[in-house]
């Protein structure tokens, strides 16, 4: 993961950690949703460069922008952001062709995707380093990257095309650190994003967040749709066991009555299942959301 693979202050136990989780054999592949269909129109995929001068002063990153055939000016979209850009638009996940496929079938609403990469200076990981804002971002328990979101980049797409403003019809998505900070987003401004998917979510101590289902459990329930997957070989290291806090997350969302589904599988900490299994997750995530005539 970006800024989570080995770093200069990890431990060599940490080390061999990460590289069996990250590296290792996985059963799972991409299916016939996230494979390119002659028949099916293609969304257009833009590249943007953002520099934020509010939230996170002197930080800059890329983004991009993906806007389905389908959309029309005349009716707002529906609107997905991604966390770690370019994990989501690679192979492991390949999530505008998903949606392209998705989208001509009808099997989700005409959806904007935002491919967000977290900001290129910070102050790393605690205890790993780095030198980027990934994990300050995306790690911490507070409503920053929300309020980035919100006051920045939301600005920014609503000038090329125009999202729906119920939470019911935004997503956010994101793994590890950014699996977490999806969460975060949601529970932080459940009045802006409605639904979440985490996978291989980072809900272990690096700056808190193995306190959410503590939280969970002791706060009213929020009026959030919530995706988890993780898998027997996730992460087992210094800031916690990954399959223990995605189980103590799913425990609590049960106490709670969320709407939530949990997948477990056997991979480590990789996109590659929950890129397998994405059609089918964004299928459950928007599957009572009024469809575009």
């Amino acid at each position: 993961m970006p800024s989570e693979t080995p770093l200069e202050g990890i431990s060599q136990k940490d080390r061999v950690a990460f590289t069996t989780s990250i590296s290792g054999p996985e059963p799972y592949t991409l299916g016939y949703d996230s494979i390119k269909q002659n028949a099916v129109p293609c969304g257009a995929l833009t590249k943007y460069h953002w520099k934020s001068e509010y939230i996170y002063p002197g930080t800059e990153r890329d983004y991009w922008l993906y806007i389905p055939k389908q959309y029309d000016d005349a009716q707002s979209a529906c609107l997905m952001v991604f966390q770690d850009a370019e994990l989501y638009l690679g192979p492991d996940a390949n999530v505008p062709v998903v949606f392209d496929n998705l989208i001509h079938k009808q099997d989700m609403p005409v959806t904007i995707g935002l491919f967000v990469n977290a900001g290129d200076k910070g102050p790393g990981s605690p205890l790993y380093g780095g030198s980027d804002n990934r994990s300050l971002e995306y790690d911490s328990l507070n409503d920053q990257y929300a309020r980035f979101l919100i006051k920045e980049l939301l600005p920014e797409i609503k000038q090329e095309c125009s999202i729906v403003d119920d939470p019911a019809g935004r997503a956010i998505c994101g793994i590890s650190s950014g699996g977490i900070c999806a969460f975060t987003v949601a529970w932080e401004r459940p009045d802006i994003f409605g639904k979440v998917v985490s996978h291989c979510g980072s809900f272990a101590n690096i700056r808190g967040g193995h306190n959410y289902p503590s939280l969970i459990r002791k706060t009213a329930t929020k009026p959030i749709r919530v995706f988890l997957q993780s898998g027997a070989k996730d992460l087992d290291v210094i800031y916690g066991n990954w399959p223990l806090a995605n189980h103590e997350m799913a425990a609590a969302l049960t106490y709670r009555e969320y709407d939530y589904k949990f997948i477990f599988g056997e991979g480590g900490h990789t996109l590659k299942h929950g890129g397998a299994i994405l059609p089918d997750t964004l299928r459950w995530l928007w599957r009572d959301y009024p469809k575009h005539e």
